[in-house]
């Protein structure tokens, strides 16, 4: 695999065209509205972009060295293998999708079965469907909020594996401000335990807005930015699922006194055992459409906040925070470059001379950028060569 950026120096970006940073965004765009209503609109904009890249491609010497002529589609196959098998950089899928509208009426969903063809004719890369098949794949469906490990609700491949990502999509969760003190609270459980297991009841307090499944947490965690040491947002810490049961209500008691009766819950799926004291937060709908594997348009120099699961190191898998987020343009689908901070050595060779050095920082690996806040996001780890760390570097690939 290339890369633009040299072992210790990182550069700038490759340079992109216009049309392909914004077929990028406008891919992105897509597979997130596709989530809510699989009939968007495909603006002149889009369709004129898409057009002037699948007329470009990418130059034959970006392709893998065995770049199939063809491939299948199969069950299983994620965005990121099939970029990887024709590209050397996957993050530049959207320069050799060759987006033709005329013959993709979906641009943005792969589906099994489907055969990709590398058209090289123009002595530019363009990849295409073959004839007779195309975009629209199968019935497509609305999406629910289930994850799949291997393809979307409506059949459709995913980016990267599902099943790597899906439970974080509910129990990864950055609050900008510490909201969950006044959120729901569990202020009882079931004849009187201390501890709750799946299927037991548990009594709340608080306003629920009309919803009625709730993830648990307990006790959020601040994100400290590792070189400002400014709070970047509360991580929720995920305790499981509970659902409302009956509600709640005030009343009057044969005494003549007030009575505050909670409302019923029932504790669902569980990472750790309920309690008095946690708090709830409505489930949201997820939006796991389609989204491309792309660089950032613009130079990042961020790092990582922390591993996911109060862990000290991570590897090829693991989630992590990152100290950058929406507000400063991160997207779900951005790849990033991860680096080793270079060690501290000794520069021997003047003699009567022991001058400290510091050498490069190392490439370490990628990530996969799949869940964004506003100043917070969280990767999955996609190559590692050596240990993550909590402080570690990343750039634009």
């Amino acid at each position: 695999m290339t890369h633009s950026a040299s072992l210790g120096s990182p550069q700038g970006p490759r340079p992109v065209r216009h049309s392909v940073i914004a077929l990028a965004a406008a891919t992105l765009w897509c597979g997130s509205a596709l989530a809510r209503e699989p009939n968007y609109p495909v603006t002149e904009q889009m369709r004129s972009t898409a057009q002037q890249v699948a007329q470009a491609g990418v130059a034959l010497s970006d392709l893998a060295p065995n770049a199939p002529d063809q491939y299948t589609v199969k069950r299983g196959d994620t965005l990121w293998d099939i970029s990887k098998l024709f590209l050397t950089s996957p993050w530049r899928w959207p320069e050799l999708w060759g987006m033709n509208l005329e013959q993709i009426r979906n641009p943005h969903l792969i589906f099994p079965g489907q055969v990709l063809v590398l058209d090289k004719s123009s002595g530019r890369a363009v990849l295409r469907f073959a004839d007779g098949t195309d975009g629209a794949g199968s019935d497509v469906a609305k999406l629910s909020p289930r994850v799949r490990s291997s393809a979307l609700d409506n059949g459709a491949i995913a980016s990267i594996p599902l099943n790597l990502i899906g439970p974080f999509l509910n129990e990864a969760v950055v609050f900008d401000t510490n909201e969950l003190d006044s959120a729901p609270r569990i202020v009882a459980t079931q004849e009187g335990r201390v501890l709750l297991s799946r299927g037991e009841t548990a009594y709340v307090r608080g306003d629920l807005a009309g919803a009625r499944s709730f993830r648990v947490f307990r006790e959020p965690k601040p994100l400290k930015d590792p070189l400002t040491q400014e709070i970047l947002g509360y991580e929720g810490r995920f305790v499981g699922l509970a659902s409302y049961e009956r509600a709640g209500e005030d009343r009057v008691g044969p005494d003549g006194k007030p009575q505050i009766v909670p409302a019923t819950f029932r504790i669902g799926e569980l990472r750790l055992e309920a309690g008095v004291g946690d708090r709830l937060s409505p489930v949201p709908q997820q939006d796991i459409g389609a989204y491309v594997p792309h660089a950032p348009a613009q130079p990042v120099d961020g790092r990582i906040v922390s591993i996911y699961g109060d862990m000290l190191l991570a590897g090829q898998s693991h989630i992590v925070a990152l100290n950058k987020g929406g507000n400063d343009g991160m997207e779900r689908g951005h790849v990033l470059e991860l680096w080793r901070a270079g060690r501290a050595a000794v520069d021997t060779t003047t003699p009567g001379q022991r001058t400290p050095i510091t050498l490069p920082d190392e490439r370490n690996g990628l990530l996969f950028v799949f869940r964004v806040f506003s100043r917070v996001s969280y990767a999955l780890v996609i190559e590692a060569q050596d240990q993550v760390t909590a402080g570690d570097r990343f750039t634009q690939p």
